[in-house]
This record gives structure tokens, sequence and C-alpha cells, in this order.
């Protein structure tokens, strides 16, 4: 569960929880005011009833002694008050301990004002003494009324008593109650809030761990397996990805490296090979020159094909070149092997022109046609044979150089293919087959950023094949370094 829907969840379950607890607490407090307000109020009825008959009676015998119009208003105005309190007590509700006690007293109420009319009535004849035996009957009926209202407050009383103590009960349990929830929400929430704070610091904790230790270099850090649905899964899935991509980048930029490393070396070895190239080339003009002053053609273009096979030797390296040029290149070669090998050697040629086009680096067939004169077919006295085939495939150009020479082994074969093994590899002639084809598996590797574009097929006393499988990217060669194809 996320936190958002954690939070969403617990809050509102906690504020419900408490609100309940508050409502029933509520509810029951105010049950208890409510009885006690009706039952207050009859006995206030009851009371006042009582009273306003004592003033009925004062105001009446007043009114009846003086016969003023004061003493009159007087008595009409508690008149008035009694009736009032008549109309309350026939609208109250009474409970069933009380029922036919309060219909005897709200009679007695009503006896009470006909007397009453009785007395005023009398009071009015000729006799002055005729309303006596009505006023007697009306104060009897007046301390009647006095003790059924006490009676009625019992009643109330005694009634309510039970109610009241078992509404009591229950409040004081339900406060119980509200103390447990409160303390049980009160832990749920501290436990909720360290869940809900673990929650979100661990992951931070985690993922500044994993920050500090890529920071310091170590790129194999673990990153924390956090839930798809976490918040922090997101966070962590993307320092996976910038894990992933920051190792891809140093790999690519320590292939770059290296293969910086390999073309300083190569140009370190043009370097010590060319013992001042302009004055070579000087020389191997006049000398081309001189032959064919001389009358010897053939010298003379032998010079100039060996003139133009170190002037292209000594271009930058990190250039990279048309397939077609390394065919020219492998045709001038072949012509100056051919002036010292004469009819011992065949070279053979199947060109398929559009598979010429492809980028290369420089030098990539002349090293591997010289590793076969060198230790493939230099000990043949004849029927040597080397063939150069290009052909276009579907995406790619494959380039066979193959040859009828002395083979080789599989744990040389293995090492020639081997190009992030040692860079010397020892052959039976005692000559050294590493740097040259090495060096040129090592550097397609780098170019088309690829390991397996090389396939050698040999076997001793049966002649080597090494295929090269070149993609057919169709890229600009002109001014692009190898160096930028990174």
């Amino acid at each position: 569960m996320n936190i958002r829907r954690m939070l969403f969840i617990v809050l509102p379950a906690l504020f419900i929880l408490n609100n309940a607890v508050a409502y029933f607490i509520f509810h029951s407090g105010r049950s208890v005011q409510e009885s006690y307000n009706v039952m207050l109020n009859r006995v206030l009825l009851y009371k006042q009833i009582a009273g306003q008959t004592q003033d009925n009676l004062r105001a009446m015998n007043g009114y009846i002694v003086d016969r003023s119009e004061d003493s009159r208003l007087a008595f009409l105005r508690q008149k008035e008050a009694l009736e009032v309190l008549q109309q309350k007590l026939a609208s109250q509700n009474t409970i069933p301990a009380t029922d036919l006690t309060f219909r005897s007293y709200t009679h007695m109420v009503d006896t009470f004002m006909t007397q009453e009319a009785g007395v005023i009535q009398a009071a009015s004849s000729p006799d002055p003494l005729a309303y006596t035996a009505f006023y007697e009957e009306a104060e009897r009926t007046a301390t009647f009324i006095q003790l059924e209202g006490y009676q009625l407050i019992d009643l109330e009383l005694s009634y309510y008593q039970p109610l009241y103590r078992q509404i009591l009960i229950q409040t004081e349990g339900m406060n119980q109650w509200g103390v447990v929830i409160f303390i049980l929400t009160t832990l749920i929430s501290i436990v909720l809030a360290y869940r809900i704070s673990l929650g979100i610091s661990r992951p931070i904790r985690q993922l500044a761990h994993a920050a500090q230790q890529m920071s310091n270099g170590d790129l194999h850090a673990p990153i924390p397996h956090l839930p798809a649905e976490h918040e922090f899964g997101v966070l962590a899935r993307a320092f996976g990805h910038m894990q992933d991509n920051l190792k891809a980048l140093i790999v690519k930029e320590t292939e770059g490296l290296e293969k910086d490393k390999q073309l300083k070396e190569m140009e370190l070895e043009v370097l010590q090979n060319q013992m001042n190239p302009h004055f070579l080339f000087n020389s191997l003009n006049v000398l081309s020159k001189l032959a064919l002053l001389e009358g010897a053609e053939q010298t003379s273009d032998l010079t100039v094909t060996m003139s133009n096979l170190l002037r292209y030797n000594l271009r930058k390296l990190d250039r990279p070149v048309r397939l077609r040029d390394e065919v020219e290149h492998a045709k001038q070669y072949f012509t100056i092997q051919q002036a010292r090998f004469r009819n011992r050697i065949q070279f053979v040629l199947e060109i398929d022109e559009g598979g010429l086009d492809v980028p290369v680096p420089m030098l990539t067939l002349q090293p591997l046609l010289e590793n076969v004169f060198v230790h493939g077919i230099e000990g043949m006295e004849e029927g040597a044979v080397i063939q150069l085939k290009i052909t276009q495939g579907s995406g790619e150009t494959l380039v066979a150089i193959s040859d009828n020479g002395v083979g080789m082994s599989e744990e040389i074969r293995a090492a020639l293919l081997d190009v992030d093994g040692e860079p010397q590899v020892a052959h039976p002639n005692g000559q050294s087959t590493g740097l040259g084809t090495r060096n040129v598996f090592k550097r397609l590797a780098l170019f088309y950023g690829k390991k397996d574009l090389v396939h050698i097929e040999s076997d001793p006393g049966r002649g080597t094949k090494v295929v090269l499988r070149l993609p057919a990217e169709g890229e600009e060669v002109g001014d692009v370094s190898l160096t930028d194809r990174r």
C-alpha cells in the first residue's frame, strides 16, 4: 500500500472513530438532560400551581373585604395567571406511575377555579356571609392541590431515579469506553505515524546510501527494491536506469580510450618506420626516374608502387576510408610481393563493386595479406593462391581472404580471435602474429562497436580463410575520425 492511500484510509478512520465516541457520549448526556428538563418542568409547574392557588385565595379575599377596583384587578391578574398554568398542565405528557394522580390533580385545579367563581358570585348576593361556605371549600381544595402536587413530585422523583441511575451508569461506561478508545486511537496513531514515517525515511536513506556509493565510484551499489505502487519505487527505478546508463557510458568511454590507445600505438609504429618520409619519397622518385632512363621500366613501376604504398601507410590512421581504397592498396601491396615471389603465387580477385563503399579503418586488408605471405605461403615453392573476395549481402559486406598455405592450429586461431587477450601470439616458425592481425580485428570491433565481425576457418596443412562481416552502414567517411564513432 502506498503512502497516499494509507493516509486516505487511516486518517478518516481515526476521525470517524473519535467522532463516533464523542457522539455517543454527547447523545447520552443529551438524553439525561432532556429527561431532567422534562421532569423539572413538571415539578416546577406543580409548585407554581400550588403557589398560584394560594395567591388567588389571598387576592380573592382582599377583593371580598374592600371591594375596590384595584383589588378586583389584582384578583383578575392572579386568576389569569392560574388559567395559563392550567393550560400548561393540560398539555403535559405524564408518566405511567403518575397517570391517576395527575388526572386527579388536574380535576382539583378545575374544581378550584369553579369554586373560585362560586365565591365571587356568592359575594355579590345581599347576604354578606353567603360566600363563606364557598370560600372554605376553595381553601380546602387549594390545600389538597398543594398536597397532591407534593405527591406528584415524589412520584416523579421515584420514577426517574432508577432511570437516572441507569443513564449515569451508561454514561460512566461510555466515558470509560471513551478513555479506552482514546488510548487505543493514540497508540494506533503512534504506530501508524511510525510506520508511515519509516516508509518515507527508509527508502530515502537507502536511496541516499546508494547515491553516496555511486558518487564514490561504486557503480555496482545495490539499488533498493521497492514495490511498483510505492511512490519511491519510481525514484528507485530511475536510480537503476541512471546506474545502467552510467555503466554503459563508462564502457563506451573505456572502449574509446582503448581505441585511442590502439591508434596511438599504430601511429607510433608508423612514425618509427618513417625515418624522414620526404627523403624516402624523393629518393624513390629519383630511383624511379633513373630506372626509367636506364630502360628498366618494370623497376620504375615497382618503385612508383612502393612510393604509393609508403605514402598510403603514412596517412593518419584515425581517419576511416572506403573499402575501395583498401582494395587498391592491397593490389599495390600484392604487386610488390609478386615481384618478390614471381610465379610462385597467384592473386585472385572477386570483387562486387556494390560493396566497396562501406567505411573501414585504414590499413585493414594489407596486414591480413601480409600475415598470409609471412605465415601462410612463404615456404611454398609453387602453387600458392591468395584470394580476395568481396560480396554484398543483406545489410552487410563480406570480405574473405583465403589461401592454400600451411594453415594454423586451433590454439593460434582462438588466440587471434581473442582481441582482449595478450597482444602477442607465438607462431611455430618463431615469428609473431600479434600486432598486425590482432590490431585489425580489435580496430574493427572498436570501429563498429561489435565483436562478432571476424570468422577464421583453418586447419594445419589445409590453408586459412579469414571472413570479415562489415555492416553496410552507408555513412559518409570524409573527415569523420575513428574517435567520433563511439
